[in-house]
Formats: structure tokens, C-alpha cells, sequence
């Protein structure tokens, strides 16, 4: 057989190739783990921005937003899940559906926009929740607090989007020291994990929010830096999240990248490879 005839085949072969790969990673991606990068310092300390991670669908089971989003924006691509998988919307439900526990770190989509946010888990439903001068309340009753210290980081341009830290020591020079001050919370359930403090804000001092049946009430770790359950929809804020818009679990960092790009190795921390987070 001559090299001309075979050459059909072989791009046969090839075309077969990629439509199996790309149909594998779009089944490993919708049913198993889907990959998140985080692009803000919302739950600094206990995410950090260039944390890359591969969030567990398998957690709470599957509904309409645990089918993927593909938005690549330079060949105007824009495929929300709700476009793949909204005929499974509207009864906030989940298949093999499971209850996620009050301290989770969970990616879920915004109940307005459909944007993925990643944040932590405060209030299940029936619980009330309220900060009162910067301290969280859970059902009428003060978390647990502890001196964590502070955080420090070096001011200076961040991530992809370029974002700059807030600093509680004020207004500081381009690779000075930045500092948060950073507390130990524990939860009623036992759950432990650091927040932050930048200031006195609003956001500190809040009303009393009675989280909704087959809905949750999520806040940032980096609290003076986060909008969350705290802020309603109609003010740019994430309010309370359905049950059906959870996509899943936030359970450990694979690398990090403290660059302007992701594949920029010589940036990658080495002491957050495949860190828990807790």
C-alpha cells in the first residue's frame, strides 16, 4: 500500500483521537471534578489568589450547574451550563443528591448572574446568622474566636486581573509588608479555619438573615473582602444560594501559582502542592 493511501486512515485516526479525548475530559469534567482557579482574594488566607483546584462534583451530587460552562472569550465561545442542562432546573433538587456540612469551601453559581464563586459554607437552612462588631453569630450564639497573629504579604500586584491587597496597616509602598490581622474561627460544628480583618466596615454589623428552606448562606474568609450572603442580588451581592446551584467541594490544592500566569513555573509556591483545605 502506498504512503498516499494510507494517509486518509491516519487522519482519521487522528480526528478519532481528539473527539475521544475531548469527549473523556468533558465526561471526567461534568461527572467528577471540574478545575477552578481562583481569582480574587475573597478567602485569603485560606485560598489564596493563583490557587489552582479541581473542585469534587461527586460531594453533593449532580444538577443543573454541575454541567460545565465553556467561556473562552478571544473565539467568542460562550456555553453556559444552563444552556447544556437548564431543562434540569427549577426544582431545587439533585440527582444522588448529598447535604453539605456548615465550614465546606464550595464552588456554586451566583442565583443571578451564573458566575462560579468559591466561599465557605456558614449557614444552613433553618440557621440564623448575623455579625455583630465583626463577630460572627450562628443561631443566636458567638463563634469561637482565637489570636491567629497576622498575615502578611507584600503589596504588590496580584494574579491575572492585576488586583492589589488591602492592608490594615494602612496605606503602604509598592513592595512593602502588608498586614491583615487573622483569627481562628470555630463553627458550631467543631469546623475550624482563619479569617481575616482589614477595618471597620459596614459588613460588620449586620441583621439578623433566617436562611431559607433548600437554601445556604455563604461568607468569605477574607471578610472585609468579600462580597457574599451578606450583600443581596439586587446590589451586586451573592444573598442566599439555592441547593441546585451548588456545584461542589473545594478539597485540596493541586499548585499555585503567585505569577500573573497560570504556566509561569518559576512563580508556583511550593508549599501549597496538593495542600488540604480546611
Amino acid at each position: 500500500m502506498s504512503t498516499e493511501e494510507k494517509k486518509p486512515n491516519g487522519i482519521w485516526e487522528t480526528i478519532k483521537t481528539i473527539f475521544w479525548a475531548l469527549l473523556i475530559a468533558g465526561v471526567f469534567r461534568s461527572v467528577f471534578f471540574q478545575p477552578f482557579w481562583i481569582p480574587s482574594g475573597s478567602m485569603k488566607d485560606t485560598l489564596l489568589i493563583g490557587d489552582f483546584l479541581f473542585v469534587n462534583k461527586m460531594a453533593y451530587g449532580y444538577s443543573y450547574a454541575s454541567c460545565p460552562s465553556v467561556r473562552i472569550p478571544a473565539v467568542g465561545l460562550n456555553v453556559d451550563a444552563e444552556d447544556l442542562c437548564g431543562f434540569m432546573k427549577g426544582d431545587n433538587a439533585r440527582v444522588w443528591g448529598g447535604e453539605p456540612e456548615m465550614g465546606d469551601v464550595v464552588v456554586f453559581r451566583h442565583p443571578v448572574n451564573g458566575t462560579d464563586y468559591i466561599k465557605r459554607l456558614i449557614g444552613l437552612p433553618g440557621d440564623t446568622v448575623q455579625v455583630t462588631e465583626g463577630v460572627l453569630q450562628i443561631n443566636g450564639k458567638p463563634v469561637t474566636l482565637e489570636d491567629g497573629g497576622s498575615f502578611d504579604e507584600i503589596f504588590a500586584l496580584q494574579g491575572p486581573q492585576g488586583m492589589r491587597p488591602r492592608c490594615e496597616n494602612g496605606a503602604v509602598g509598592e513592595g512593602a509588608t502588608c498586614k491583615k490581622s487573622r483569627q481562628y474561627e470555630t463553627l458550631p460544628n467543631g469546623r475550624r479555619h482563619s479569617v481575616l480583618n482589614i477595618t471597620n466596615q459596614p459588613s460588620d454589623n449586620t441583621p439578623v438573615y433566617t436562611v431559607p428552606a433548600g437554601h445556604y448562606f455563604f461568607m468569605g474568609d477574607n471578610r472585609d473582602n468579600s462580597t457574599d450572603s451578606r450583600f443581596d442580588q439586587l446590589v451586586g451581592g451573592v444573598g442566599f444560594v439555592p441547593y441546585e446551584n451548588l456545584i461542589g467541594r473545594a478539597d485540596r490544592i493541586v499548585f499555585s501559582s503567585a505569577g500573573r500566569r497560570m504556566l509561569y513555573f518559576w512563580t508556583w509556591r511550593g508549599d501549597r502542592f496538593f495542600k488540604r483545605v480546611e
